[in-house]
């Protein structure tokens, strides 16, 4: 069952900064940064984001570490990169069909440096003032739950629009 609970943006917010870098642990294949992944090539990661305050919400990360959205990619690369931010997005409106998709980049060099684009999508009937930047705040949203076999079906259904939009 989903459900919505308060965000502790301070606790997350020490957390970033005295561990190790989530992306590379979850490449690594560390299991204290495990995530439900819908896709990865040798290039890229792309997996449900764990604080969502929108369902459906995925991160697309290099799998390299890079803290520069543009400065430390060829043109080649980060056309590569948008290439499955574009299907990421796809994919989401395929499965949850949102009013919207927003796609950013965000981060910190202070905490989550290794560069990523956030996938977020807006589901119909939200008013206009809980839009835009109101709808991605977690702080002020609070974040969704689900049980683990909702977030795995989820991100297998995710998955599989990928698939079919990439063949």
């Amino acid at each position: 069952m989903v459900r919505r609970r308060p965000f502790d943006i301070d606790g997350y917010g020490k957390l970033v900064r005295e561990r190790q870098c989530f992306v590379c642990g979850l490449v690594s294949g560390d299991s204290a940064f495990a995530h439900h992944v819908v896709y990865e090539d040798e290039f890229a990661i792309a997996f449900l984001n764990k604080y969502p305050p929108l369902a459906g919400y995925v991160l697309v990360c290099p799998k390299a570490r890079r803290t520069e959205v543009t400065g430390e990619f060829s043109l080649g690369e980060y056309v590569q990169l948008q290439t499955v931010v574009y299907a990421v997005a796809e994919a989401v409106r395929a499965v949850l069909q949102p009013e919207r998709i927003c796609i950013m980049s965000l981060g910190s060099q202070a905490g989550n440096a290794h560069v990523h684009w956030h996938v977020a999508p807006l589901p119909p009937g939200v008013p206009p003032e809980q839009q835009q930047f109101a709808a991605v705040d977690a702080e002020r949203a609070g974040v969704l739950t689900f049980d683990d076999g909702e977030a795995e079906a989820l991100a297998l259904q995710i998955s599989q629009a990928i698939d079919r939009g990439l063949t």
